[in-house]
């Protein structure tokens, strides 16, 4: 009896055991409905069983959009052989009885994700999902995937603003300002004010004054010799800012406001709000610093 599948059982008939005499039917003909992932697998391969409990999740989590035909290369070397497959675990796409796609390699759940999403096409896209899944990506620092999810977005509506927002944020954290700016030049009017497009306005912003300020070091050994010295406590908290740590640069904006709440017309708290909405209202830096700041502003 040939032995099972790593992680569970296969469940249902959108997750199946292949063999080589139910390949025909189970992967060929059921891709003519809807894409097919075959999982080539051994029980020898660690890998192996990191990959398969995440395609199984995610198969499930797509509703019947897709299958995953599980097939252990040891019992049925012949197909495997056939495709190429030079080692495990590896994944083949059937799309309409033809091979469209391939990996190898236990992916991380939102690599194998961002795969799925490309054979569904757009019409199999939760967009408010992958919307907040790329978002995350982004500041996970996998921008290339990120990249990938709000392009997918924008095959449904080439004007959504998160998507295009999510595009120009890309671009910043690979330091391309330049191509942010045009990304965010294509943003309708109407779409302004959306608060993903308001952020990344905000960060080209802040991404403006980091150019100005000077060095970091320099700064430091200014604020250290001259605690009041509020200009340069305020060119440190972007510099701060600039360098991502966000928590630090609150910090000094916070030292000015409890020492000189209306210096420079509140320059200390209007940079800080610029924090909160580049950040986003999410953010721990954002919670944490609009907290203090009310707790100060209102003592």
């Amino acid at each position: 009896m040939p032995e099972p599948s790593p992680s569970l059982p296969a469940s249902g008939p959108d997750i199946v055991d292949v063999t080589l005499q139910s390949f025909r039917a189970e992967v060929m003909q059921e891709s003519l409905s809807r894409p097919v992932l075959v999982d080539f697998w051994a029980p020898w391969c660690g890998p192996c069983k990191q990959l398969t409990p995440r395609l199984e999740k995610l198969v499930k989590q797509a509703g019947g959009k897709i299958r995953l035909a599980k097939m252990n290369i040891d019992e049925h070397p012949q197909i495997a052989q056939k495709m190429g497959v030079q080692s495990v675990p590896a994944v083949v796409a059937f799309v309409q009885g033809q091979m469209a796609d391939a990996f190898t390699g236990a992916l991380p759940e939102s690599e194998i994700k961002a795969f799925i999403q490309r054979l569904l096409g757009p019409e199999g896209a939760d967009i408010d999902a992958l919307l907040a899944e790329s978002q995350a990506l982004v500041e996970a620092g996998q921008i290339a995937v990120a990249e990938a999810g709000f392009a997918q977005i924008l095959q449904i509506d080439p004007e959504h603003p998160g998507a295009l927002a999510g595009l120009a944020r890309c671009a910043l954290a690979q330091g391309d300002s330049e191509q942010a700016q045009a990304i965010l030049a294509q943003i309708p009017e109407k779409h302004a004010s959306n608060p993903a497009v308001a952020a990344v306005r905000a960060l080209l912003a802040l991404e403006e004054k980091a150019n100005s300020v000077g060095d970091m070091a320099l700064l430091l050994a200014r604020v250290e010799s001259a605690p009041h010295d509020h200009q340069a406590r305020y060119d440190l908290a972007v510099a701060l800012n600039a360098a991502g740590k966000r928590e630090a640069a609150a910090q000094e904006l916070l030292v000015i406001v409890k020492q000189d709440r209306k210096w420079n017309d509140e320059a200390a708290r209007k940079l800080l709000l610029e924090f909160f909405e580049g950040w986003g209202p999410t953010d721990a830096a954002t919670r944490a610093a609009r907290r203090q700041l009310s707790a100060l502003l209102f003592s």
